[in-house]
């Protein structure tokens, strides 16, 4: 059987962490940021951990 290939719209979103974990961008953060208040927006600017839910089902794409 070939080897399973590569979904690229997951690979550009997703990144390995040195433990196996998923990091993330979080969305919302691009325009209408006029009525998102400050504490938002620095919050939105933070990478995030996919969950280990949804981990197992992102792997089988990268």
């Amino acid at each position: 059987m070939p080897k399973m290939k590569t979904k690229k719209s997951a690979a550009k979103r997703f990144k390995k962490t040195g433990t196996g974990k998923l990091v993330y961008n979080q969305c919302g953060n691009r325009h209408l940021s006029t009525k998102k208040s400050s504490k938002r927006k620095r919050q939105l600017r933070k990478s995030k951990t996919l969950s280990s839910a949804m981990t197992k089902r992102t792997n089988n794409m990268l």
